[in-house]
């Protein structure tokens, strides 16, 4: 696999059941490998000040039936989010681990040259009742000049 260093934008969208919206920003440096089957991005987030830093990693199959994204640091995840199915998930927090049911509603990527983008957007229930609709949306461009 070949790793190149990436710029990474990621935007995330999120409406409540009271329509409430909320919206998430990031940029950050990080990689992207291309197997086989899949496209792998890999970048670190810093949710606050003074605490751990939070490793991603986000594998879109190619094809774009199937997204996983697995955060690690003091509360892990793991979601699978594949178009027009549901996936129960566990989603750990400072409380304890939640189990959750992601329904994919939308897979898109567009990789090539020195740029990309991902997008996906899913449902999120507890209890079968959802809870909120998700989506990210993951801009990224090659960058030489990352140390």
């Amino acid at each position: 696999m070949d790793e190149k260093k990436v710029l990474i934008k990621v935007v995330g969208r999120q409406r409540y059941d009271d329509d409430e919206d909320d919206k998430i920003e990031l940029t950050t440096i990080g990689t992207l490998e291309e197997a086989e089957t899949e496209y792998i991005l890999t970048y670190r987030e810093e949710l606050a000040p003074n605490s751990a830093p939070v490793k991603t990693r986000l594998s879109v199959q190619k094809g774009g039936k199937r997204i996983e994204l697995l955060r690690s640091g003091d509360f892990s995840s793991l979601l699978i989010i594949e178009r027009s199915k549901r996936n129960l998930c566990t989603y750990a927090t400072e409380y304890g681990d939640l189990l959750m049911g992601i329904y994919g509603k939308s897979i898109d990527y567009e990789i090539g040259g020195d740029k990309g983008v991902i997008s996906f957007g899913y449902d999120i229930d507890i209890n079968g009742a959802v809870t909120s609709q998700n989506e990210v949306t993951i801009d990224f461009r090659i960058n030489n000049r990352v140390d």
